[in-house]
């Protein structure tokens, strides 16, 4: 459901939430839903426990799927919920989420934002125990595995180590398990997760935006490898196993998160200032204007302007009202799209020197045609490209959907090239060192694996950053991670 110009960008799976309070939930979480929108606009769901879990689950915006009568039936007082943009898994109904399942104990219920890089294989051996699947997302696998894991052990929170054991990859969980909510954190904190207080319930949420927007308290991030158990009253906390380095996807901030929250201890938008001022110490050009990319380029856009001491100008106006464009059939009519999104304000443009900033590019497909716009519609004397993001050549695996290395622009050609194909009279990549710098994390601390070829857990046929396989952070009464699931 992307619009136009987010088409052709790297998409994060998923946002989600869960609250346990004394009164019914279910309305903080549509608005929670709401506020963590733009990660995924495909799906949306909620479930709450009321006597037993009842869940309301549609395709579409959040507004879209939830009517007020959905509210008013979902009456529990503990609850979680999700939205959705597919990385594993299709965009159909069976895989929106919260998907839940039956255990031993009761109804478990489960929102999960991230990839699981072992799920076919975890899900192979659960079919030979008779396990059968609903759906072909990561996260049902992800939930059944857990069922499996308390039908063994008899006790939740022992399950949920036990069961974290054999995940590899990137997975921030909400969990509904009866009457009780739980967030889970990987061990090397990739996707965002945080805590805090709204109106007497205790919440958890992938962005500290939601608590600010309802008017609530932000507590903190959930530490790498972290399980809170929610309650009314507070939440109790409890670690597995983690390595001394975390690996926080640096598209978290680059482009992904809303630039009002704050991830890991960095406000995003600050974040992004830096990344432009690091951009324009770069990639000096001679300009005369400095125009962002709407949305996503506003924050940079300004930081380079500051660097650079050129005035930034909204050159471009973007028509929120345009039709979602997940359901033209055809790339063209996406890209067409972009030209229905987008107008020049030609006065502002014309015969100008534009330094055009935005956040990254995929395909390049979309911010050639905005170049073009800015050329031919705008009468730019020149368009300078600067982004601040370095190249993206490498697939992620860790839960945005960049899935093959030839979907790249930056592979196979040289930064003039990419320029060339692009239209732009110069091009400047963001370095990685200037990335780091503007993060401020150390590199140790940063997935950079879409940018480097690294990754920071073991993937087939991929090289390993300087990070120890997980399981080597089993703990000694933990049977090893190549246990039979």
């Amino acid at each position: 459901m992307r619009d136009g110009l987010d088409a052709f960008k790297p998409t994060d799976k998923c946002g989600i939430i869960g609250i346990a309070g004394r009164e019914p939930v279910a309305s903080n979480l549509y608005y929670g839903l709401r506020i963590l929108q733009h990660r995924g606009q495909e799906s949306a769901g909620i479930a709450v426990y009321d006597g037993e879990i009842k869940a309301r689950r549609g395709m579409g915006l959040v507004h879209e799927v939830f009517a007020q009568d959905d509210i008013e039936a979902l009456r529990g007082n503990v609850g979680i919920g999700h939205v959705r943009y597919s990385t594993t898994g299709s965009s159909v109904l069976e895989n929106a989420q919260p998907i839940t399942c039956q255990s031993s104990i009761g109804d478990i219920a489960l929102a999960h934002n991230g990839d699981i890089v072992n799920s076919a294989d975890l899900k192979a051996e659960l079919q030979r125990k008779g396990w059968g699947f609903m759906s072909s997302s990561d996260s049902e696998v992800i939930v059944r595995l857990l069922a499996n894991e308390i039908a063994q052990t008899g006790d939740v929170e022992r399950a949920m180590r036990e069961f974290t054991s054999v995940l590899v990859g990137a997975y921030s969980l909400v969990l509904l398990v009866k009457d009780t909510v739980y967030a889970i954190r990987d061990p090397l904190a990739v996707r965002p997760l945080c805590v805090g207080e709204i109106d007497g319930s205790y919440v958890v949420a992938s962005e500290s935006v939601v608590f600010d927007t309802l008017g609530g308290k932000f507590i903190r991030d959930l530490k790498a490898g972290e399980i809170v158990k929610l309650s009314p009253d507070g939440f109790q906390s409890f670690r597995i196993p983690h390595p001394s380095h975390t690996a926080h996807c640096m598209f978290e901030w680059v482009y992904f998160s809303r630039p009002d929250s704050v991830l890991d201890g960095r406000l995003v938008y600050d974040a992004r200032v830096r990344v432009g001022q690091e951009l324009a110490r770069e990639h000096p050009v001679e300009g005369d204007i400095v125009v962002p990319v709407p949305e996503s380029g506003r924050a940079q856009a300004q930081g380079y302007s500051r660097a650079s001491g050129l005035p930034v100008i909204e050159g471009l106006i973007k028509n929120r009202y345009i039709e979602r464009t997940f359901i033209m059939p055809e790339p063209t009519d996406r890209e067409i799209s972009v030209l229905l999104k987008l107008n020049p304000i030609r006065s502002a443009v014309k015969g100008k020197r534009i330094v055009l900033v935005d956040d990254s590019i995929v395909r390049g497909t979309t911010i050639k045609k905005i170049v073009r716009i800015l050329r031919d519609a705008g009468g730019a004397k020149e368009v300078h490209l600067r982004i601040g993001c370095p190249p993206i050549r490498a697939p992620c695996f860790l839960g945005i959907d960049m899935k093959t290395r030839d979907q790249f622009i930056a592979n196979g050609r040289t930064v003039e090239e990419v320029a060339t194909f692009i239209g732009a009279d110069s091009l400047g990549y963001l370095s990685i060192q200037g990335l780091i710098k503007a993060l401020k994390h150390p590199r140790d601390d940063l997935c950079l694996g879409c940018l480097t070829g690294e990754y920071p857990v073991e993937i087939p046929g991929e090289k390993v950053r300087g990070v120890k396989p997980l399981e080597t952070f089993a703990t000694a009464k933990r049977a090893p991670a190549a246990r039979k699931v």
